[in-house]
């Protein structure tokens, strides 16, 4: 390949500040995400809560923020009461989302305390339950977890040992309702008068919340867009987001299609932001519907339906326990480069999952903890993707393919942190070439290359395993410069990379 990929870069020109929230996670009740994930009283590193420090330590190097609990699918199950109190009074009960028996052994107050744990970036963003509940059972879960002391529900939580609030600002009213696999689906009407008197019984509570409404399950719905506008005519003045979710994979050793994934999660994003808009126009609102793309990663879901059927209600078994390879990680850093890119309306994101179900990282009961090829590029963005992200328009070599139409080969972002320093993320699509990159500096005082960070790989299936959790890492890039003004890079084929530049 000899065409060169290019692209300017001036501070006039930018796309939106970064919100901490759009490096979120997800803690879901669904395989061992919480149990031998996050919380195993017994493991060696196991501190007096029962959570696994190992897996602390990775949490905050990973970095993230808000995250979403305690589903997912689980939530339209979920009895919040069966989740306080003292854990050895708690009831057991069938979950019917994931085929499995939840032993409410890890609950609300354990949450709370796992994010503390984690640190102050780490923010509580909680589901109710629209599926099989409704309004009385949201405002008593918010009274319990937020008002300080003086109500039934209130003094319920201090006797169970939490004194002070849990000050949960960030609420999901409800999950993927749209769709027929969800306990309590409904039609979009439904959702919407439910969700919309639900939000408003919450607000009398507490006006400062925030509220996310259900969207799409995916572009491919077949009610998608057609739901949104129903529900946020509904709700449009009562909330404050609505969700997205999406999940890739390759399908039938399509890797070129699958290497493209960004292209539909962009798409995506824009028509949501084109219905949310058409809605307020409609009702000649001035406000502006966010986006919360509380759900998304790389997912082999061909595989989720034959795992979960053979199942017969175990406790906490191995289920959605992806391996991702160097691929998978470089479409994961093309999907991060999306959600960057439209940084002025996706102002919260969860990946999903946190540790083991389809996560950036794994446990072994009773032994270690590693890093996935995801967590490379999930840390970088979250450390250095903080500041504006600066307008980038790609000019380059393209590439067909079958599920997405023509693709850039480069697939690229840049975000500009207070103190002046430059970060550019990218992705070099081609399975084959290397790609030359050249970034013209517009307007700011940029002389040198701080790091080029690049994960790619001779095998583009490897994995970190168990038995060799270290095989996969980021390298240092060759050859980066800046010279007169401009950057120039060479990307490997099949690669993320992170350039760093003050």
């Amino acid at each position: 390949m000899t065409r060169t990929a290019r692209f300017a870069l001036d501070p006039a020109f930018t796309v939106g500040t970064v919100d901490p929230r759009l490096f979120g996670s997800f803690v879901e009740h669904l395989g061992r995400c919480v149990y031998t994930g996050i919380f195993e009283p017994d493991h060696p590193t196991a501190d007096e809560a029962g959570l696994r420090q190992d897996v602390l330590e990775l949490v905050r190097e990973l970095g993230v923020t808000a995250i979403r609990y305690p589903g997912g699918n689980f939530v339209s199950g979920y009895k919040w009461e069966d989740s306080v109190g003292p854990a050895e009074e708690r009831p057991r009960r069938l979950d019917l989302a994931w085929r499995t028996t939840e032993s409410n052994r890890f609950g609300l107050s354990e949450y709370i305390a796992f994010l503390k744990k984690v640190g102050p970036q780490a923010e509580p963003m909680m589901a109710v339950n629209l599926g099989t509940r409704g309004v009385a059972e949201a405002i008593e879960l918010q009274e319990y977890a937020n008002h300080p002391a003086g109500t039934e529900l209130s003094d319920r939580r201090i006797a169970h040992g939490d004194k002070d609030p849990f000050g949960i600002r960030l609420w999901c009213l409800g999950n993927e309702m749209d769709g027929p696999w969800q306990t309590g689906h409904k039609t979009a009407e439904e959702y919407g008068r439910l969700a919309a008197e639900t939000a408003r019984a919450m607000r009398q509570i507490d006006q400062r919340i925030e509220l996310v409404a259900c969207g799409s399950s995916g572009q491919g719905m077949d009610t998608f867009a057609e739901w949104e506008a129903k529900v946020l005519q509904e709700t449009y003045d009562l909330v404050d987001y609505i969700s997205l979710h999406a999940y890739y994979e390759e399908h039938d050793g399509d890797r070129d299609s699958f290497l493209a994934s960004a292209v539909d999660m962009e798409s995506f994003i824009e028509n949501v932001v084109a219905t949310c808009d058409h809605v307020g126009a409609r009702l000649k609102s001035k406000k502006k519907i966010n986006l919360s793309f509380d759900e998304w990663n790389v997912w082999y879901m061909s595989r989720t339906d034959a795992e979960v059927s053979a199942l017969d209600w175990p406790q906490a078994p191995r289920l959605l326990e992806d391996v991702y390879s160097v691929t998978d990680a470089v479409v994961f850093g093309s999907l991060l480069i999306a959600l960057l890119r439209h940084a002025d309306r996706v102002t919260v994101a969860c990946l999903a999952q946190l540790v083991n179900v389809i996560a950036p990282i794994m446990t072994e009961p009773g032994g270690p903890a590693w890093r996935q090829t995801t967590f490379f590029p999930f840390a970088a963005a979250s450390r250095f993707g903080r500041g504006e992200v600066l307008d980038v328009r790609v000019s380059g070599p393209t590439y067909d393919t079958k599920r997405h139409g023509t693709a850039d080969l480069l697939h690229a972002t840049a975000v500009r942190a207070e103190d002046g320093t430059v970060t550019v993320f990218a992705v070099n699509r081609s399975q084959t070439d290397s790609l030359p990159l050249e970034v013209i500096l517009h307007g700011m005082e940029l002389s040198e290359v701080a790091e080029h960070s690049v994960l790619a790989d001779a095998d583009p299936d490897a994995r970190n395993t168990l038995a060799e959790p270290e095989r996969v890492a980021p390298h240092a890039g060759t050859g980066t410069t800046i010279e007169d003004g401009t950057l120039k890079a060479t990307l490997e084929p099949l690669s993320w990379n992170v350039i760093r530049l003050g």
